[in-house]
């Protein structure tokens, strides 16, 4: 079974890289970038409900080895990082949004219609709101830790962070799925770092997505 340690970027080592990835250094190309790597992420799960699961009970079944886990929660909750921030830049500035929102026991956790239309949803409001945004737009963060903070972020890294909560949760994702026994790609649920640090042709280990 897949290591979760295995989702950092390059185990205990030290070594960098085999390659990296570089952009022109226009705001826009790197938002172009990122706008790839997020609907590759959520596309990732979309295949995992249209080729891998066979059945809307496999959404739900709980994890012997995560506690309290399912598939479909884990579907809604990385979602849910994405929508919150599209959301956000639907109102005019100051941008202010918090992932401590949780819309919990919705479709998409024991549905895989209703998974898929959501992350679908998701997807088309990727492409509708990243195109028109600013790398660099101001966003304040709230958060609960548990006193309430506030952070001070950008549009660009709330974008990246939520990709890569995304890959995140498909690693555990990968565990559940392994627990009744649905063999995966070798890429999902692995951060873009390690993938590239292992070379090959999985998609977010490449410029060229």
């Amino acid at each position: 079974m897949t290591s979760l340690l295995e989702l950092s970027s390059a185990s205990s080592t030290t070594e960098m890289p085999q390659q990296t990835v570089k952009n022109d250094g226009e705001p826009n190309e790197t938002l172009n970038q990122q706008l790839a790597v997020a609907k590759t992420v959520l596309n990732q799960a979309v295949d995992l409900l249209d080729n891998h699961l066979v059945s809307d009970e496999q959404l739900s079944v709980q994890s012997q080895f995560l506690p309290g886990s399912t598939i479909g929660k884990h579907l809604r909750h990385a979602r849910d990082h994405f929508t919150l921030l599209l959301e956000s830049q639907r109102n005019p500035p100051p941008h202010v949004m918090s992932y401590d929102t949780r819309i919990r026991n919705t479709p998409m956790e024991i549905s895989r219609a209703g998974a898929r239309t959501a992350l679908l949803e998701t997807l088309r409001l990727l492409e509708d709101v990243v195109p028109n945004a600013q790398l660099d737009e101001p966003i304040t963060l709230q958060a609960i830790t548990p006193y309430m903070h506030e952070f001070k972020t950008t549009f660009g890294r709330e974008l990246w962070f939520a990709s890569l909560h995304c890959v995140h949760h498909w690693s555990m994702v990968r565990v559940i799925v392994g627990e009744i026994g649905i063999k995966l790609a070798d890429d999902f649920g692995f951060a873009p770092s390690t993938l590239v640090y292992r070379g090959g042709q999985a998609p977010l280990g490449k410029a060229n997505l």
